[in-house]
C-alpha cells in the first residue's frame, strides 16, 4: 500500500470492516449509560445533574484529545493512532467496572471517552486519501450506520444481560471485544506514509502551515466557522437527546418502566440504522446532481426544530414514534463533518476533522451536562417533573435556532476548488 487511492471492492470492504469494528464497540460504551441510568442513579443516588455529567464525561474525554489527535492522525497515520487510544479505552472499561463511588465513575466515563476518540476520525482521515469523494461520502454515513448498530446492542440486549451478568461484567465484556478490534485494525489497516505528494492542493502547501501541523488554516476557514455552531448546538444535542435524555424523557415524563424505554430506545435504534443506510446510499447520487451538504442542511434541520418544538408541546404524550421522528430528521447534521473535511485540503484532513469533532463533542457535554442542570433549577423553582424537562428543552431548541440563524447568516464557505465526483 502506498498511501494512495484503495483499489477492490474486498479491499475496501475489508478496511471499512476493521474499523467499523471498533467503532460499533465504542457506540455501544457511548449509549450504554442511556440503558443503564436506572440502575445507576438508584445504586450511587444520582440526581439528574449527575447524570448528565457521567454520561458528559465520556464526550469530555472526546474533546480533551481532538486537537493532538488530529496532528498525530495526519503525522502517524490512521493505525497507530487508533491502537494506541483503544488500549487507553480497555484501561477505562474495566476502571468503569471497579468503581465504587461517583468521582471513580466518571473519571473511569472520562478515560474510556479518550480511549475511543479516535474510532470516527481515524477511518475518516484515512477515507480522505484512500477514497474517492462519493465514497467518502458513503462510507461516512455508513460508518454511522454501524455505530447505530452499537447503540442497538445498548439496549435491548444489555437490558436481556443485565439480571444474568450485572452492569459490572458487562464492561469486561466490552473491553475484551475492544482487544479484539485492535488486533482487527493492526492487521487489516493500510500502512501510511505521510502526506499524499500526488495531491497538487498538497503540494501548494508544502513549507507552509498545514504541513507543519497547525490548526489556524482549519479556524480561519469560512466554512468551517459556518458549521461550528451547528455542530456544537444541533449536532451535538443530537447525540446528547440520543445518548443520554431520551431514556429519562419516556421513564420520568412519559411513564415508560425502564424495559419499555430499552424497547423504545432499541426501535429509536434501529430507525436511525436504516436512516444512516439511505444516507450513504442517497449521498454520492446527490452529491453527483450537484446537491451540497449546505443545502441538505438548510432543509433538514428546521424540520428537526419542529419536531423538536412537538415534543414540547406534547409533552408526557410524546413518546417512542415522536422522539424516532425527531432524531430520524436530526441525521442531516452529520453531513456537516463529511463536507468540512472536502472543503480542506487532504493534507489538513485530521486536523479539520478532529476540530469539528471537538466542537461536536463539546457541545454533546455541553448540552447533556447543561440539560441535567437545567431540570433541576426548574425543579427548585417550582415546576413539576414534566414542566422541568420542556423547559429544560425548550432551552436547548432555542440555542438551536440561533445556530441554524448563524448558519444561515454567514460568510459563504472558502472559494477552494473540490473535484465534483465523476
Amino acid at each position: 500500500m502506498n498511501g494512495g487511492l484503495l483499489a477492490g471492492r474486498r479491499r475496501i470492504a475489508t478496511v471499512f470492516l476493521a474499523f467499523a469494528v471498533a467503532y460499533f464497540f465504542s457506540t455501544l460504551v457511548r449509549a450504554i449509560t442511556a440503558t443503564l441510568s436506572p440502575t445507576l442513579t438508584a445504586e450511587f443516588e444520582l440526581e439528574s445533574r449527575d447524570l448528565g455529567l457521567l454520561a458528559g464525561g465520556y464526550f469530555l474525554g472526546f474533546a480533551f484529545t481532538q486537537l493532538p489527535m488530529g496532528t498525530w492522525l495526519d503525522r502517524h497515520g490512521p493505525k497507530r493512532v487508533i491502537v494506541g487510544f483503544l488500549a487507553i479505552a480497555v484501561i477505562g472499561c474495566l476502571l468503569f467496572s471497579a468503581a465504587t463511588n461517583f468521582p471513580l465513575l466518571l473519571a473511569a466515563r472520562v478515560l474510556t471517552g479518550v480511549g475511543v476518540s479516535a474510532c470516527l476520525m481515524a477511518p475518516l482521515t484515512g477515507y480522505r486519501r484512500w477514497l474517492t469523494p462519493p465514497m467518502q461520502l458513503r462510507s461516512n454515513s455508513w460508518m454511522l450506520m454501524v455505530g447505530s448498530f452499537g447503540l442497538v446492542g445498548a439496549t435491548l440486549p444489555v437490558q436481556w444481560l443485565m439480571p444474568l451478568l450485572g452492569w459490572r461484567p458487562l464492561f469486561w465484556l466490552l473491553a475484551a471485544g475492544i482487544v479484539v478490534s485492535m488486533a482487527v485494525i493492526a492487521w487489516a489497516a493500510p500502512a501510511w506514509h505521510g502526506e499524499s505528494a500526488a495531491d497538487p492542493r498538497n503540494a501548494a502547501d508544502k513549507g507552509s502551515e498545514p504541513a507543519q501541523g497547525g490548526y489556524a488554516a482549519v479556524w480561519r476557514d469560512p466554512f468551517f466557522r459556518k458549521l461550528a455552531p451547528v455542530g456544537f448546538f444541533n449536532y451535538g444535542g443530537f447525540v446528547a437527546m440520543q445518548t443520554l435524555w431520551v431514556v429519562p424523557w419516556l421513564t420520568r415524563v412519559a411513564g415508560y418502566t425502564p424495559q419499555e424505554a430499552a424497547g423504545a430506545l432499541f426501535w429509536i435504534s434501529i430507525a436511525l440504522l436504516a436512516t444512516y443506510w439511505l444516507w450513504g446510499v442517497t449521498n454520492p447520487r446527490l452529491a453527483h446532481r450537484g446537491v451540497p451538504a449546505t443545502r441538505l442542511l438548510s432543509w433538514g434541520m428546521p424540520l428537526a426544530m419542529l419536531a423538536l418544538a412537538l415534543i414540547l408541546v406534547a409533552g408526557s404524550a410524546a413518546g417512542t414514534v415522536a422522539w424516532i421522528c425527531f432524531l430520524c430528521i436530526s441525521t442531516v447534521v452529520t453531513l456537516a463533518q463529511p463536507a468540512v473535511a472536502l472543503a480542506l485540503p487532504p493534507a489538513l484532513a485530521g486536523r479539520a476533522l478532529s476540530a469539528y469533532n471537538l466542537v461536536v463533542f463539546a457541545g454533546v457535554f455541553v448540552v447533556q451536562w447543561g440539560i441535567g442542570l437545567l431540570i433541576d433549577l426548574f425543579a427548585r423553582a417550582g415546576l413539576d417533573t414534566v414542566g422541568s424537562f420542556r423547559a429544560a428543552l425548550a432551552v436547548f431548541l432555542a440555542c438551536c435556532v440561533m445556530s441554524y440563524i448563524y448558519f444561515l447568516w454567514a460568510p459563504p464557505h472558502n472559494r477552494r476548488v473540490v473535484p465534483r465526483p465523476a
